[in-house]
């Protein structure tokens, strides 16, 4: 006998159901089929229920996946140029001292203060530390730049800068 899916000769077949079709197949094909069930003369595929688990997994599988759903993301805070500047006032050091104690250069603590320069998440840190202060916040993730709400499709206006 010879197996309708690989075309292999072999001494016995059996009929399975592959994709809502009856083939009688080799051993090692059946496996890439359901089992036959029926009665004499009577054809019989793969049960309501099986057929909605298949067409759900392929559903799932057929989704795009947003990799930053539900991901909550840190950001600077608004204004955080004028919160250093009042946290080192606070502590009575000059732009030079403070650059000075954090190994900075005062060109860079300057230009921080007056937001023409965003610091990086390291000098950041050392800022925090060394004013006591935070400057980061915690945002929800999932929602999208542009106006509209959260479900909003982004467009080429959201990244243009009008004036």
């Amino acid at each position: 006998m010879m197996c309708e899916m690989c075309g292999k000769e072999v001494p016995v077949t059996r009929p399975v159901f592959i994709e809502r079709t009856k083939l009688n197949v080799c051993p090692s094909c059946a496996r890439f089929g359901d089992e036959y069930r029926g009665s004499a003369g009577q054809s019989q595929g793969p049960s309501a229920q099986v057929i909605e688990q298949r067409l759900e997994r392929r559903n799932r599988r057929m989704q795009t996946k947003d990799v930053y759903a539900g991901r909550d993301s840190v950001r600077l805070i608004d204004g955080y140029g004028e919160a250093i500047r009042k946290a080192r006032s606070a502590k009575g050091m000059d732009a030079e001292q403070f650059a000075a104690s954090i190994s900075e250069k005062k060109g860079i603590i300057m230009k921080v203060e007056s937001e023409d320069l965003t610091p990086d998440d390291k000098l950041v840190k050392k800022i925090e530390k060394a004013l006591d202060i935070t400057l980061t916040e915690t945002v929800q993730g999932g929602g999208s730049i542009g106006k509209g709400g959260s479900n909003a499709k982004m467009t080429l206006a959201d990244f243009i800068k009008k004036e």
